[in-house]
């Protein structure tokens, strides 16, 4: 009963007679009661809580999708087959060039695209090259012109040119440079064009002559072969394996991860339909949520066989698992889709896209633990643990979890408390050091597969005629308000020719208006070298102030080189802000989860050190070398600029998996006892092989990725593996228990003036279980004779 003001006191008020009852036998109890002589509507506080709470949703969405089995799982493969025909009609294609709004890379390129439309479009170059003679020996000659006539010929390319009129042949006469030039952006160029194109050098190719493509647009380029994926999901199935020793219970995450990546990946292709997506996003997206599909169902499906062990029906465990662990689900997915979409804010648009798209995989991945697995697990029934792996005990059950290794580690760590920290620390500031001399940049050509053609065209050229004549930078110079135009060009010219680290600058190219002159210059360094940027830098600077001001004219340094520059420097500067951004809201979240002040800041701290420690593998890796070979590198490379950006946000949902997991386990504990120190013994002795199980899943997933050929996701790969590892085992395992231990009954305390203003975040249900628990033993004494109350259920 509750009591309500009513002038002349407290007055009791009765509860709404009869309540019904649901198949499960479930109690849906109203929240509301009646004042016995004012008739208002009195709301128990307890029960308004829970029916606005997520974990009241959640248990209520468990028992709708249990019990709808069938509908639920015909409406999730109906998506996947209307998602995948549509993405098969629409037939998407990614591309690689970037827009870069605000850059002057950008603004020279519109500014081409206005004034010099035969300037903007883009480009193939044509390596030809033999091995024994010259290519101006007339046989080889008549191969090449042939050739290029053929290319020339093809619909919807504006012109093709050889070797001999671009002069670009090489000292011993063996590699000569041709282009053939397209009126439209790359991804515009269609992909008959580019096929007819490759085709027309299979002749040449034919009769002896080597012939590689390389620039903007590359005809014949190779895909990657989908064998990653296929790594990361071996490992996965033998790691669940282990963990459940259960046929049965392995193959529900493995189906419903590659369920949702089905429908994850159709939207990608759909989405590569209507906007710019680099061919990187939808194996970053493949990467992320095959790795987190598992994951996630992987902790539903463990917290409801242990529900099971306690003596619950089917329905009622997969709908409290839902309630609990499909909980922490939604606030880790939810989490790393906040963060990658903040990613929108940098005002990058292909960084943009590319977030998105790994952010959509994510919420897919979490519709189906919240949807599909509660109906797979009405299938399933109580056969949850049929087909029992040989020799494998199963532990995650809710077997006994004192003699487990995670428990005698959590001893080792609580028991010295102050040297496991230090120790941690120690380990990841070690691992941290290369960070300092972090070299960002953009992977060019030289850093593909040596097997692709523009690897080798790259070769060839950077062999044949310098590493400058991959990287040559554009010159734009508006003549407008020029006096003398051609006095003002030879002026700019002669003295572009006297910076340093320029290797040459070709003839200006005028459009027909002659008020747009375009000069190529050619650096000695190759795309990712330093004294290029060097270069970028040093003709925006002090070089272009001199010349406009001498000259009346207004100079814009472009190209494809210039562009990826631009790049580096924009995430660059972006990435401190947006750090800062996401570390602040990790705080607020894990202060209105935990009730804690002191959580929130370790969090924070710990996502850093991950980090740190992640960055500077990725820098010893790629920039110094070490191991290089192993993943498939014969150089080093320079670390892609939004790497750092990227991995930041997706490590920031991750390591919320883990977190909320944990502490959620170390805070019930501590709610439970006020014993600070077991709190934390039992709370990592209990979740320490589930942690376990979901981070080799990961691991393997994304190290698989660093066996493909693209630098770039090699660099996620190693990176993304790295921090979960280091985030699972070092500060999971080591730092988060001995920071924990150290504060004691201080890490569970906050201001009362917070306390009062954020929200209670109840992400694993606590108070729903606890309630619902209640509701069992007074259906207990209800059973042996004596009455109880009953309260909400459902």
């Amino acid at each position: 009963m509750i009591r309500h003001s009513h002038g002349d006191g407290f007055v009791m008020s009765r509860t709404v007679p009869g309540f019904r009852r649901q198949p499960g036998n479930q109690d849906v109890y109203p929240p509301w009661r009646f004042c016995h002589n004012c008739g208002t509507a009195l709301f128990q506080r307890p029960a308004l809580e829970h029916l606005f709470s997520m974990a009241s949703y959640l248990y209520r969405l468990g028992h709708f999708c249990f019990r709808r089995r069938r509908w639920v799982l015909a409406l999730w493969v109906g998506l996947l087959i209307a998602t995948g025909a549509l993405a098969a009609g629409l037939d998407g294609k990614t591309n690689d060039e970037f827009t870069m709004p605000g850059t002057e890379s950008q603004e020279a390129s519109d500014l081409l695209e206005a004034r010099f439309a035969s300037e903007s479009g883009s480009s193939t170059q044509v390596v030809f090259a033999v091995k024994d003679g010259a290519l101006d020996d007339p046989a080889q000659a008549e191969i090449i012109n042939s050739t290029i006539a053929a290319m020339g010929e093809v619909e919807g390319v504006t012109m093709a040119i050889p070797p001999a009129i671009t002069g670009a042949i090489s000292e011993d006469g063996r590699v000569g440079l041709g282009f053939v030039q397209y009126p439209e952006a790359a991804m515009e160029v269609a992909d008959a064009t580019s096929d007819a194109v490759a085709e027309a050098a299979e002749s040449a190719r034919s009769q002896g002559l080597q012939v590689e493509f390389g620039g903007d647009v590359v005809p014949g380029q190779e895909t990657e072969p989908p064998s990653s994926e296929a790594i990361g999901l071996i490992v996965a199935v033998i790691v669940l394996l282990v963990s459940f020793g259960s046929v049965l219970a392995m193959g529900l995450p493995i189906v419903t991860a590659l369920l949702g990546l089905g429908i994850g990946m159709s939207g990608i292709a759909i989405l590569s339909a209507y906007v710019d997506l680099s061919s990187t996003a939808p194996t970053l997206a493949v990467m992320i949520g095959l790795a987190v599909g598992i994951d996630y169902a992987l902790f539903v499906v463990t917290r409801h066989r242990q529900n099971m062990a306690t003596g619950l029906s089917v329905e009622e465990s997969a709908a409290r698992a839902n309630a609990t662990a499909g909980g922490a689900v939604v606030f880790a997915g939810l989490t790393v889709v906040i963060a990658i979409a903040s990613l929108a804010v940098i005002g990058i648009p292909f960084l943009t896209v590319m977030g998105l798209a790994a952010a959509a995989t994510v919420l897919v991945a979490v519709a189906v633990a919240i949807t599909l697995l509660p109906a797979l697990l009405g299938f399933v029934g109580t056969n949850i643990d049929r087909f029992s792996v040989p020799g494998i005990k199963n532990q995650t059950g809710g077997a006994d979890e004192s003699a487990t290794l995670g428990a005698r580690w959590a001893e080792k760590v609580t028991r010295r408390p102050a040297i496991s920290l230090a120790g941690g620390l120690l380990v990841m500031a070690l691992l941290a050091i290369p960070v300092l001399s972090m070299r960002m940049g953009f992977p060019d050509a030289g850093s593909e597969s040596p097997a692709s053609t523009q690897r080798k065209a790259y070769d060839l050229v950077s062999d044949a005629f310098g590493p400058g004549f991959n990287s040559t930078l554009l010159l734009t110079v508006d003549l407008k308000d020029a006096e003398d135009p051609e006095a003002a060009l030879a002026t700019i010219a002669e003295r572009v020719e006297g910076v340093p680290h320029v290797l040459d600058v070709a003839d200006p190219r005028l459009n027909d208006a002659e008020d747009l002159a375009l000069l190529s210059i050619t650096p000695d360094g190759g795309p990712a070298a330093p004294e290029t940027e060097d270069l970028v830098h040093d003709l925006r600077g002090e070089v272009r102030t001199e010349l406009e001001e001498a000259t009346g004219t207004e100079l814009l340094v472009a190209g494809t080189t210039a562009a990826t520059i631009d790049i580096s420097d924009k995430t660059a500067a972006a990435l401190v802000p947006f750090m800062a951004l996401v570390i602040g809201l990790t705080v607020v979240l894990l202060m209105a989860v935990f009730r804690s002040l002191v959580v929130p800041i370790k969090a924070a701290i710990a996502i850093l050190v991950s980090i740190g420690s992640s960055f500077g593998v990725i820098v010893s890796v790629f920039n110094w070398g070490w191991g290089a070979e192993l993943v498939g590198l014969d150089q080093t490379i320079p670390i892609v600029s939004f790497l750092p950006m990227m991995m930041f946000a997706i490590l920031f949902g991750l390591s919320m998996d883990y977190e909320v997991f944990i502490l959620s386990r170390i805070h019930e504990e501590y709610h439970r006892t006020k014993n600070a120190k077991r709190s934390v013994l039992v709370g990592l002795a209990t979740s320490a092989r589930v942690i376990t199980a979901a981070a080799l899943i990961m691991i393997s997933v994304f190290a698989a990725f660093a066996l493909g050929d693209s630098p770039i996701i090699k660099m996620f790969g190693i990176g993304l593996a790295t921090a979960v590892f280091l985030d699972a085992t070092v500060v999971r395992m080591v730092i988060v228990p001995a920071v924990m231990t150290l504060f004691g009954d201080k890490a569970w305390t906050l201001p009362g003036w917070l306390d009062k203003i954020l929200p209670n975040l109840d992400v694993e249900g606590a108070g729903l279980v606890e309630e619902l628990e209640a509701k069992d033993r007074a259906a207990d004494l209800a059973k042996s004779g004596d009455t109880a109350e009953p309260s909400l259920a459902d």
